[in-house]
């Protein structure tokens, strides 16, 4: 099982602030992970979308598309943070 997070607007556009899943086999990046979850369509395929400005950190350490993800990490996936 990972534990995967949503924050912000994610939150919002998902309708929940997290979930558990079982890694599906085949899933071991956030690239993939990111495209599983995209793969279940409506509100999951619009908001996490290729090409959608959205940060990924693995175990609350910033993570690229090529980080691996293994059972018993936390996932959280949030949209870039601006300020003025």
């Amino acid at each position: 099982m990972v534990r995967i997070l949503y924050f912000a607007k994610l939150r919002e556009d998902l309708g929940k602030g997290g979930e558990e899943i079982e890694l599906p086999a085949g899933v071991a990046t956030v690239a993939a992970l990111r495209a599983h979850l995209v793969a279940r369509g409506g509100a999951w395929a619009a908001a996490l979308a290729q090409g959608k400005s959205v940060r990924v950190a693995v175990n609350h350490d910033m993570a690229e598309p090529t980080t691996p993800i293994k059972p018993g990490d936390e996932v959280a996936f949030f949209p870039p943070v601006t300020g003025g």
